[in-house]
């Protein structure tokens, strides 16, 4: 008798064994995002805000799981240690921090939106449907649905007078092939005012785009910049390292210094959101920022209810921001819904 009770005790384990190995050690057991370690961007960033709102729209309110708020790089570093289970991030295709953490783990899982939560981003948000082709991650076995919006380029009119202004819009269309980072292809004057409307434009910029033969129909910013008082020195607010905007901005900012006397500094930040209320503090000269919270900002909406930001205008258009979700395939998990 006791050792059949033996071997049913043992047999028992052993089942729960294989069980815990079938969900790969992951917090979520049913294919969804439940309970799982998700992070969803540093807080005050555009990330954090949307990570929120589009797993609410796949049923997953907070409590349901469990919130990290580190900067993309430092979560593709905590997903490949099986630390937390999801990253979401907004960034450029493709994304150097998502290719890496490819290398180091062999099974990273790039996970789609819904239809029902696509529509809902779209009705509710800024963000737009976009289709993320196979062929941009050797590890996607199909296309992945998601969303997108555009990174602008933002600036202080407090700082950025209006030659200022023309020159930086210039110099990022007219030596953009100076730019090494996959988005610097993305700096063309077709694309210049991709993500503009809406926002004031600083009267700099709108000069170069009018001269180049665009139409712009923007309300025009008042600056009280003047050149005769410029500063040499100035900051560009941009994202975390693991980002897109980093690295990109570290570039940007290179070749306005070949191309001006001022000296242009990157500096790492929780991104849009951050940068925007700095700008509007008047330490910060330009934010990279996406171009939904930067219209929040100039009507004092979402994020920055109570605070209109007066002092920023769009300069131009920097890339296409898609949201990427990734986990791997150790964690079970293989969408967002909240099952």
């Amino acid at each position: 008798m006791r050792k059949t009770r033996l071997f049913t005790v043992m047999m028992v384990l052993v089942g729960l064994i294989l069980v815990l190995a079938a969900c790969g050690g992951s917090s979520s057991t049913s294919g969804g995002a439940k309970d799982a370690k998700i992070a969803i961007g540093p807080a005050a960033s555009e990330t954090n805000t949307v990570s929120k709102i589009l797993l609410a729209a796949h049923g997953l309110e907070e409590g349901d799981y469990q919130v990290y708020q580190e900067g993309f790089g430092d979560a593709a570093d905590l997903v490949q240690d099986g630390n937390i289970d999801i990253s979401i991030g907004i960034l450029g295709l493709p994304a150097g921090s998502i290719e890496s953490l490819q290398a180091s783990a062999g099974d990273v899982v790039m996970l789609g939106l819904s239809e029902e939560a696509i529509e809902e981003m779209e009705a509710n948000t800024g963000y737009e449907r976009y289709t993320i082709p196979q062929d941009s991650y050797d590890f996607l076995e199909s296309d992945i649905e998601t969303v997108a919006a555009y990174a602008v380029l933002m600036g202080n009119t407090d700082t950025i007078d209006e030659e200022l202004g023309y020159e930086l819009a210039r110099i990022m269309v007219e030596h953009a092939n100076e730019v090494t980072h996959a988005q610097g292809a993305e700096m063309t004057l077709e694309n210049a005012l991709n993500g503009a409307e809406g926002l004031p434009i600083h009267p700099g910029a709108k000069r170069y785009y009018e001269e180049q033969g665009l139409t712009v129909d923007n309300p025009v910013a008042d600056l009280t910049a003047d050149e005769a008082d410029r500063k040499t020195e100035f900051i560009l607010g941009t994202g975390s390292q693991g980002g897109t905007y980093y690295p990109l901005g570290g570039e940007i900012a290179n070749v306005w210094n070949n191309h001006l006397d001022s000296n242009f500094t990157n500096m790492e930040t929780g991104a849009s959101v951050e940068n925007l209320a700095t700008i509007g503090e008047g330490e910060m000269d330009l934010g990279m920022a996406v171009h939904v919270p930067s219209l929040a900002a100039i009507n004092g909406e979402g994020d920055f209810e109570g605070n209109v930001i007066e002092n920023v205008a769009f300069i131009g258009h920097i890339y296409p921001e898609i949201v990427q979700i990734v986990t791997r395939e150790t964690t079970g998990i293989t969408s967002l819904d909240g099952k």
